[in-house]
């Protein structure tokens, strides 16, 4: 039924469903980022609950609405596109974090040992404005993996499967955006800026990489299996490098480990209800 409501809605070409999935997730992102003006100061242990119910739905949709179907259906049964997809994302998050830092690193203020510090080279003079450059960078760079897979799932043709994947980013989307937009705050932003801010991050690339991941593997369809895998292993560092840590620094590790199997559960919900 969602399905039919969704093509009678929006016609059936799989380029114009990546776009509809991609203005879908960044308008949750903002709706989370602005939320801030009527939450004004969330607590630590809620804030911690909440991602990890954000990484648990990133968690399952990583498998049931990417790797699985990219192996079962796409690759006919052959792991190795996947896989490689899967290796391929992991790592250019990885690699990308020696040009910009992980948004926990700018907002926390903790550092690693293999964390990224470009601030020395980045061309900005005033020590505030360029916090907040690498702030939009950092965050931009955590958004592209769920922007590039509701294209890639919407360009499959799939619509349920795409539907379900849409649905639980977007879900996810609004406490991500919450937390960073209360960081930011607690970091000397200010609330109407950065719910801006975060509005124009969230359009600018949320929306073309799910228009371009649609168009992608629609124009090529051997590309597909390899693009599920590449969105699904950028999700899952994002989950084990940045979120996971970041909740469990804090003394909140049983809140956040229950809100993600709280995420995992809501997000097998969707798939099965979907599907």
């Amino acid at each position: 039924m969602a399905v039919d409501l969704f093509v009678q809605l929006f016609g059936s070409n799989p380029v114009v469903h990546g776009l509809v999935g991609g203005i879908f997730i960044a308008s949750l992102n903002l709706l989370g980022a602005s939320l801030v003006f009527v939450w004004r100061d969330p607590s630590v242990r809620a804030m911690d609950g909440a991602l990890g119910f954000a990484a648990g739905v990133m968690l399952a949709a990583s498998f049931t609405s990417l790797i699985i179907p990219g192996i079962e259906i796409y690759s006919n049964g052959n792991p190795i596109p996947v896989l490689l997809g899967v290796a391929l994302g992991a790592l250019f998050l990885d690699r990308s974090d020696v040009l910009v830092p992980h948004a926990h690193y700018l907002l926390s203020g903790r550092r690693r040992r293999d964390a990224a510090n470009p601030s020395d080279e980045l061309p900005v003079h005033d020590e505030r404005l360029a916090g907040v450059v690498l702030f939009i960078l950092a965050i931009t760079l955590h958004n592209m993996p769920e922007g590039l897979a509701v294209g890639v799932g919407f360009g499959s043709g799939d619509v349920a499967n795409a539907i379900s994947l849409m649905l639980a980013i977007g879900i996810q989307n609004v406490p991500e955006g919450l937390a960073v937009s209360v960081a930011a705050i607690n970091a000397g932003l200010d609330r109407r800026f950065y719910a801006v801010v975060a509005g124009i991050r969230s359009g600018v690339v949320e929306i073309p990489l799910a228009v371009l991941g649609a168009y992608a593997v629609q124009t090529v369809s051997a590309l597909l299996p390899y693009a599920m895998g590449f969105a699904a292993g950028a999700m899952l560092f994002v989950i084990s490098d940045e979120i996971v840590p970041e909740t469990h620094t804090k003394g909140n590790e049983r809140v956040a480990t229950l809100g993600t199997i709280l995420g995992v559960i809501v997000m097998l919900y969707l798939d099965i209800s979907l599907g």
